[in-house]
């Protein structure tokens, strides 16, 4: 005779629910989409203005599409900054803002993590 083990369910109601957002799934929507951290990292890392043409370069294999997209997104959230200058060929150049410095140390440790663990995961 098998026996199954049961559970019990607790049912929570809306008054016992904590409120407070979870703060990674705001940095997950704040930081999303497949080239999100490679973008603003490598920008982190330059510190200085970058040319678009050399930030795609930087993150290849990325569409020229996809880096707008997401460079666009990034400046609506004040963690990039973008300069347009008056030129023919236009030159653009974007530059992450104080605010979007801040995410330095997150994402170092980010990085470190990979190369710690990276022949393990690749194991597995």
């Amino acid at each position: 005779m098998t026996v199954l083990k049961k559970t019990r369910l607790q049912v929570i109601s809306d008054e016992n629910r904590p409120t407070e957002r979870c703060p990674m799934v705001d940095f997950v929507n704040l930081i999303s989409g497949k080239w999100a951290i490679p973008i603003l990292y490598r920008l982190i890392v330059i510190d200085a203005p970058v040319r678009f043409s050399d930030l795609q370069r930087a993150v290849a294999p990325i569409t020229q599409k996809e880096l707008t997209r997401q460079l666009r997104l990034f400046e609506q959230r004040g963690l990039v900054f973008r300069t347009v200058y008056a030129e023919v060929p236009p030159r653009v150049e974007y530059e992450v803002t104080e605010l979007g410095k801040t995410l330095r140390a997150t994402l170092d440790s980010l990085a470190d993590w990979m190369r710690v663990h990276w022949d393990r995961l690749m194991r597995e």
